[in-house]
């Protein structure tokens, strides 16, 4: 059986080199990540992801020897080359005094890159800490969703399924809207496991055409259909004695649902155009950003499938439900993209916390991440509401005293009633631009027009403007 060799994150800022070592990993059976930053990196070793990692010594921001040194602190078996257009052995040889694994010169030769990370990983020693003799199945992996995820009680929720589930073999799907963190809820269930020492793989069943559907999964052989030149392994097989990722599964075609739970009860399956039937040791963790249950009973999504996978079910809620998580992960992505952009942006106004807390986050974490480094990005010393470009179609605000300037009529007014009624249009329309720019924030308006809060209040009250949703942004700061 064909064993997927591990997955390799590629660390390079030049885009187009970090493109044709993508395309050379993944036609050896690696799994490639890419980042283009040392923060990203970080990041994602953060996350427990990659096998293996190619490091290239000068990038913008953090360094490569940066880099290598703040990985090693939070993995640290986790095999490193050190790669740089810059070759020589005084370079090579501080590489390793480092705590690199290898070093390589650009150009880099594929053929020793390939048979370097082969090496590397097969020997890579166990990562994993043993458990305490109590054998209270608490591992650090699941316990860092808190710095990863927040504070919240919702989180903290989370934390205690993944310890429940994590030394089971059962069947977890894990399901929340998109943006929340499955994948990382995914991660922390596998490191916590009796499988963590071999891979967890993950399949995005939305990125899969129909057709080659069955091929990802379960692998074809040579000459199969058209374009298969060689055999290759599917996923189940990548995932041998480890834990397969079944990425937004509600995506997947029905035909593929009935050989997928076919596979699951047999626990063995056939290569597309094999005649031998293989068998595997394989954990199943399920992501679905929709209701499976409800799928179901709709008829698209196949119930004997849901039932089989349905042995535990961890909720994740979106951002809009956990707020106290939005200001620890808004702090974390400052920090990192101040690293990124080595820039000391030093925090969040009350407003601009507020814009974010009161929010709706339709794109959950992702979306959030997007916006803190595009506002650290524009911010020069602490992060206001303008630098977050929020829109929210839900909040809006009426006035229902004076219409619209072009429905204004001054017929039978005199001159002292047409400087009052156009002194008070000017004055509402002020008042509403200012409640605009700060998201209905009563107070912060008051501050902006330099009028005290008791004055303001007494305007918005004359003029009948109206914040909706309603109360959401009534508080005095």
């Amino acid at each position: 059986m064909v064993v997927n060799p591990g997955r390799v994150l590629i660390v390079d800022d030049e885009k187009d080199f970090c493109q044709i070592l993508f395309i050379v990993l993944k036609s050896e059976g690696f799994d490639p990540m890419v980042a283009h930053s040392g923060e990203a990196a970080i990041e994602m070793i953060r996350r427990g992801m990659p096998d293996a990692m190619l490091l290239d010594v000068r990038m913008p921001g953090l360094d490569g020897f940066e880099v290598l040194k703040r990985s090693k602190k939070l993995a640290a078996h986790l095999p490193v080359i050190m790669m740089t257009g810059f070759g020589g052995v005084h370079g090579a040889v501080h590489a390793i005094k480092e705590g690199a694994d290898d070093y390589l010169s650009k150009p880099i030769d594929n053929s020793e890159l390939i048979q370097k990370l082969k090496h590397l990983i097969a020997n890579r020693p166990p990562a994993r800490k043993k458990r305490s003799a109590s054998g209270s199945g608490k591992d650090s992996s699941a316990l860092n969703l808190a710095e990863i995820m927040g504070p919240s009680d919702s989180v903290a929720k989370i934390i205690s399924d993944v310890n429940l589930v994590a030394q089971s073999d059962f069947t977890v799907i894990i399901q929340g809207e998109t943006g929340t963190g499955k994948e990382l809820v995914s991660r922390a269930i596998h490191q916590s496991s009796s499988r963590a020492d071999a891979h967890l793989v993950p399949l995005d069943c939305g990125a899969v055409p129909e057709s080659l559907f069955e091929s990802e999964l379960f692998g074809h052989e040579r000459g199969a259909f058209t374009g298969a030149v060689q055999r290759r392994p599917g996923k189940f097989e990548m995932a041998q004695r480890g834990t397969l990722l079944l990425d937004e599964i509600c995506n997947m075609p029905l035909n593929c649902q009935v050989k997928l739970l076919r596979a699951i009860q047999e626990r063995s399956f056939f290569r597309v155009g094999g005649m031998d039937p293989l068998t595997v040791d394989v954990r199943l963790l399920v992501a679905s950003n929709q209701d499976l249950l409800l799928r179901s009973t709709q008829g698209s999504f196949s119930r004997d499938l849901y039932y089989r996978l349905s042995e535990f079910t961890i909720f994740i809620p979106p951002l809009k439900e956990r707020r106290e998580d939005i200001v620890h992960l808004a702090n974390r992505f400052l920090g990192t993209t101040n690293l990124e952009l080595n820039k000391k942006v030093e925090g969040f106004s009350d407003a601009a916390m507020e814009v974010l807390i009161g929010y709706s986050w339709p794109g959950n974490v992702r979306q959030l991440r997007s916006t803190i480094r595009r506002a650290v990005l524009q911010a020069n010393q602490g992060v206001q509401p303008e630098h977050l470009f929020i829109e929210d179609p839900a909040w809006e605000i009426e006035t229902a005293v004076f219409p619209k300037p072009q429905d204004v009529g001054w017929d039978g007014l005199s001159l002292k009633d047409i400087v009052r009624q156009s002194t008070g249009e000017v004055e509402c329309r002020v008042l509403t631009q200012a409640l605009r720019k700060t998201r209905g924030n009563k107070a912060e308006a008051a501050r902006l027009l330099r009028v005290d809060y008791k004055t303001m209040h007494t305007k918005i009250k004359q003029y009948c403007i109206k914040i909706f949703p309603e109360d959401s942004h009534d508080q005095e700061k």
